[in-house]
């Protein structure tokens, strides 16, 4: 079938986008699903970071390739158990094979195949179903149909309205997953959040939904630094000017600090600003040549702690229903971080309102 989708053919073409335009909106040849894989009528897909630093080349990536990661969609054909047409799914941007080291320890973020396949821009199986273009992260959203792995998919609430369905293959399951999976932040300990876009958003409704106290957000943009107030932060900082407040706000410094901005430079702030016994976990994801630097002495002396969190070291087929759940229970409130819904023809310019951190989180709506 032939399908109309936003394709990257060039990394790092000049800003503003709306006037270099790296995103081309093409008919491309879709081929049908292959052995465990589905067909899906996509119905909106978010625009986060993750793929604009793939547009200025921030995360590079092999080209050309329709982007879009953070998606949701109804199952068209099925060639996969435990799927049927009419299934309206989430899709999540690491095919979990299942079998790997990693996936048997319950880490499906860290999957092997899956790690592959993306780097590769292929599906988990290693084949493209798109004709001359990669796919995006398993999942290339950004067109009005896709075949993904099955792997990708998790079954959700057909209720659930589709801009607010597609945040939690992404923003949700990063964010929140990071604080309760990655960090395990208990009730009453303190906590930081700098960088307010979907993702930090969805970190700080997760300190909130564990009850962290107090809990403190750091951007540049006051609308941002509001918005998280309004969301159960306890003070909102100037990252110009964040780590004395930080300390200042939290007794002298955080038990767990969250970077999810992609810097090296936020990331040793961010370290900087938690205690002695503390926590940073690095969610953002920085130029491959990026590097950071800490007192080495301090992870001894100080039995201080650095993790990583990919995808919110979820598994998505547990996670997404959970917290799909609790938004419809009303304890994750993930519809507040909807900035506006674009079509296909308005990628570009939100891609400048996003690098320009005039929003959180837009979503392409089919």
């Amino acid at each position: 079938m032939i399908v109309r989708g936003a394709v990257l053919r060039e990394m790092g073409l000049p800003a503003p986008y709306a006037a270099s335009r790296p995103l081309r909106i093409e008919e491309v040849e879709l081929a049908p699903p292959g052995p465990g894989e589905l067909l899906v009528r996509i119905r909106a897909a978010g625009l986060c970071h993750s793929d604009l630093s793939v547009i200025d080349g921030s995360r590079p990536r092999v080209m050309p390739m329709l982007l879009g990661h953070e998606a949701t969609g109804v199952v068209l054909e099925s060639a996969a158990a435990g799927f049927a047409p009419g299934d309206v799914v989430a899709c999540a941007f690491v095919p979990a094979c299942g079998a790997c080291g990693p996936c048997a320890e319950g880490r499906a973020a860290l999957c092997e195949p899956g790690a592959a396949a993306n780097t590769a821009g292929t599906l988990l199986s290693g084949a493209r179903r798109l004709t001359d273009v990669h796919h995006h992260l398993g999942v290339s959203g950004f067109a009005d149909h896709a075949v993904i792995s099955a792997h990708s998919a998790v079954k959700i609430d057909p209720a659930l309205p589709p801009e607010i369905a597609a945040l939690f293959g992404c923003a949700v399951m990063t964010g929140v997953g990071a604080v309760v999976n990655t960090a395990q932040v208990r009730a009453g300990r303190s906590a930081v959040v700098f960088g307010l876009g979907g993702v930090g958003l969805s970190a700080l409704l997760g300190a909130v939904l564990v009850g962290a106290h107090p809990i403190v957000a750091v951007d540049v943009v006051p609308a941002k630094l509001e918005l998280a107030l309004q969301l159960g932060a306890t003070v909102a900082v100037d990252a110009r000017d964040a780590v004395d407040q930080v300390r200042e706000a939290t007794a002298g410094g955080a038990d767990y600090a969250f970077e999810t901005v992609g810097s090296a430079k936020v990331l040793e702030q961010a370290y900087a600003a938690t205690r002695r016994g503390g926590t940073t976990v690095t969610v953002g994801l920085p130029h491959p040549s990026q590097s950071f630097s800490v007192p080495a002495v301090s992870l001894v002396a100080e039995e201080r702690t650095v993790k990583g969190s990919y995808l919110g070291s979820s598994v998505p087929s547990r996670d997404i229903p959970r917290y799909v759940a609790l938004y419809q229970a009303g304890r994750l409130p993930v519809d507040r971080l909807l900035t506006a819904t674009v079509g296909l023809d308005d990628l570009n310019q939100a891609f400048d309102d996003l690098a320009a951190g005039t929003s959180i989180r837009q979503v392409l709506l089919f």
